[in-house]
């Protein structure tokens, strides 16, 4: 007879739990679309809300019927494109090969606070063309615009995007119609469509065992202290193994949920905006965009998204939305 184990008592979720370097996540990893545009956006994280919508899941029970729908909030302002970068295949993986910055960055204050003045030479998109079998991909760098938006700091982040398309050629054109331009939302996302968001979640600093790896609290006599594990170890390895829960950093790590659906996406501020705002956050002063559920990191925090890694196999569900409640 096989020798019967129980399950680990306590989960070992996302190992080892780190501590994001960023307030913000940086995206590894982009999707393949044949379709030349940009595949991802921002948006600042201001609340939750309720939206009555009808039903229009093939295979619900409540098909046709009008259900109440959580959404998380998000501001969404435009995004600026400051560079465009490009990559070339090496046998240690993806290397920057050149970069195509605007010229007019030099002239943002509020850019400045970010980056110091860019001193390297900047390529031409002709120079670039002529060494193009030796791109292997292409990808902007863009800044958020927080100064308009309901967060209402002036230090922008600057992040990185991935572009779609079916060739380098596509893309290369592509971005030379949008270089130095504004995007917004709608210009990259759409209603009914699902996506992917990273967020970096909310820190609760250094924890005891209990609270960060869930160990069952003792009785008042496993000596004389609750919230404890009980052994450090076995005897032999004469060492702590990485699996023994210790107190040590809670929150503050990037996290990435897949496949939340868009349900609207506007700008019509009456329509979201309450009459005092949103609690510790204020008012969306510009586009915003519905999330179906909850996602990860407190409120005024940058969320990125991108177009959906694994899509379900409905890719697209629009809902018909009665009432936002504010």
């Amino acid at each position: 007879m096989p020798r019967t184990k129980r399950s680990r008592r306590g989960s070992l979720a996302y190992v080892p739990k780190k501590r994001a370097k960023r307030i913000y996540p940086h995206i590894n990893r982009w999707p393949n679309i044949d379709i030349a545009k940009i595949i991802g956006f921002s948006g600042y994280k201001a609340g939750m809300t309720q939206v009555l919508a009808v039903d229009t899941r093939k295979n619900s029970p409540t098909k046709g019927d009008q259900i109440s729908i959580p959404v998380t909030v998000l501001d969404c302002p435009p995004i600026k494109i400051l560079a465009v970068r490009f990559y070339t295949s090496t046998h240690n993986g993806s290397k920057v090969l050149t970069e195509i910055w605007d010229e007019n960055t030099k002239k943002d204050k509020y850019l400045m606070r970010k980056l110091k003045p860019m001193g390297h030479p900047v390529s031409k998109f002709e120079e670039v063309e002529k060494n193009g079998d030796k791109i292997s991909d292409v990808s902007i760098v863009v800044r958020a615009q927080p100064n308009v938006s309901g967060v209402g700091k002036k230090t922008p982040e600057v992040f990185e995007l991935g572009v779609g398309g079916n060739s380098v050629k596509d893309k290369i054109n592509f971005v030379r119609g949008v270089f130095g331009k504004e995007l917004k939302i709608n210009e990259v996302f759409k209603e009914g469509e699902y996506i992917d968001v990273s967020s970096v979640t909310k820190g609760f600093g250094t924890q005891g065992v209990v609270k960060r790896w869930g160990v069952k609290i003792q009785i008042r006599k496993a000596a004389k202290r609750r919230r404890h594990i009980g052994t450090l170890g076995p005897q032999t390895p004469r060492r702590v193994r990485w699996t023994i829960p210790q107190a040590g950093q809670l929150g503050f790590f990037t996290r990435t949920e897949f496949n939340k659906r868009v349900v609207k996406i506007g700008d019509k501020l009456n329509e979201i905006n309450p009459a005092s705002g949103f609690t510790n956050y204020g008012v969306v002063k510009g586009n915003y965009l519905l999330l179906e559920g909850s996602i990860p990191g407190p409120k005024k925090r940058l969320i990125m998204m991108r177009h959906a890694l694994r899509p379900p196999k409905t890719p697209l569900l629009i809902s018909e939305i009665k009432e936002i409640k504010k």
